[in-house]
């Protein structure tokens, strides 16, 4: 279970840091602790259940942002004051400073036990990350560690959530990349800031690259296609191939939901490719439980059961959705409650009007908002959000998930 206020510790503690630092004129410590402030904010966006606070972290986030904005700026005038320039040696030094936001260094708090099913997804993972990491005198001779695993398979179905897994599970160096790390809309940065990007893995291994929704980046090269886009997807699968390097402790860990986008040297590249279909009932009820954490139900195992058998064509990202809003269930009976009663001297809660003890009294008039308490979640709740929110992945793009898993992948 995620502790927001050990977010809120981190956010108050990194952004005191910085403002020290800022006093003694030490720019460049600010900016790396106002990054961690901020990503502290984006942790507490994720996490905090309270959307009213959300509007708040979302106004500090932008502040962050601007200080950030600002000192680097600051740095990069006395840098051309000073002469600036400096040749390649330099540039290359500014790409691996502007990707090294990429390295994680907060680790996600993911566990293994955290991702319900998907068995053969976290054994190859763990062979492919953990393994040589841990165990680097197995990995000799012929048996070498995978350079590329390939996490494919319908929309918010685990992919990027096994990555959060495998970088908390890693004692290495975790890279998070998308596409907006990676290109640019200078001529020749792109390629420049691929080739950054493996340098610094090589400087940090045992090291993982992961790349989310790699077919935006990486998809299959056309006739007309931008001539630095390509030389992008060219430099690519040199750093991959790893040429003429020491890629031993570095895998790439790619994510897509359509497969068949990738240019197929790309696919090439990535030695294990990982279907992770949608779950199945006994991992569709672990979801739901998991989902809802320690909120206060009074769901019996059978019910889970069953919920686990009613959410047949779901994704893990969808039964989140239909936990969140079955969790809503007690808030929309405390507004559409006509009558409350006492729950002990302090806290009061919505009720029937022939329950006994029941007085009239709406949400708004509830002379002090802290006694309020929300009732059970109840599986009635989960039935009215099964009425409401459906499925999201089609029959369609589930046959075309298969016919690639049995043209190129493995389950998963």
């Amino acid at each position: 279970m995620v502790d927001i206020n050990e977010y809120k510790k981190d956010f108050k503690m990194y952004c005191e840091k910085a403002a020290a630092f800022l006093k003694e004129e030490k720019n460049d410590d600010a900016v790396k602790f106002y990054k961690k402030a901020k990503t502290s904010l984006e942790n507490l966006i994720k996490f905090d259940e309270n959307k009213y606070n959300h509007p708040v972290y979302e106004q500090k986030k932008k502040e962050i942002e601007k200080k950030i904005e600002e000192l680097e700026s600051k740095k990069k005038k006395v840098a051309n004051k000073e002469g600036g320039g400096g040749g390649d040696d330099d540039e290359d030094a500014k790409l691996k400073e502007q990707l090294s936001g990429t390295l994680v260094t907060e680790m996600p708090n993911v566990s293994w036990d955290d991702v319900a099913g998907l068995e053969n997804a976290k054994r190859a993972l763990k062979e492919a990350v953990i393994l040589p990491i841990q165990y680097p005198q197995l990995f000799e001779g012929k048996r070498q560690p995978w350079k590329g695993i390939l996490l494919y398979g319908p929309p918010g179905t685990g992919k990027s959530y096994l990555a959060k897994a495998a970088a908390t599970e890693t004692k290495g160096r975790f890279f998070s990349v998308s596409a907006a790390n990676i290109v640019s809309k200078f001529m020749g940065e792109s390629e420049r800031l691929i080739k950054a990007l493996f340098e610094l893995a090589r400087k940090n291994k045992p090291a993982v690259i992961f790349i989310d929704e790699i077919d935006s980046v990486l998809s299959a090269r056309s006739e007309g296609e931008n001539e630095a886009t390509r030389r992008l997807k060219t430099e690519f699968l040199i750093q991959m191939q790893g040429v003429g390097k020491d890629d031993k402790g570095i895998l790439v860990l790619g994510a897509t939901n359509i497969p068949w986008g990738l240019d197929p040297a790309v696919r090439r590249r990535f030695q294990k490719k990982i279907y992770i279909s949608l779950p199945e009932a006994n991992a569709r009820k672990l979801m739901v439980k998991l989902n809802l954490g320690d909120t206060y139900n009074d769901l019996t195992d059978e019910q889970f059961t069953i919920l686990g058998n009613l959410t047949e064509g779901y994704s893990g990202s969808d039964i989140y959705n239909l936990t969140q809003d079955a969790i809503y269930g007690p808030l929309r009976k405390c507004q559409r409650a006509t009558h409350f009663k006492k729950l002990d001297a302090t806290h009061i809660v919505p009720c029937s009007p022939s329950d006994p003890g029941a007085f009239r009294m709406k949400i708004n008039d509830i002379p002090n908002p802290e006694s309020l308490v929300a009732p059970v979640v109840t599986f009635e709740d989960f039935i009215l959000s099964l009425q409401k929110m459906k499925p999201t992945v089609s029959k369609k793009d589930l046959e075309r998930q298969e016919q690639f898993t049995q043209e190129f992948g493995s389950e998963g």
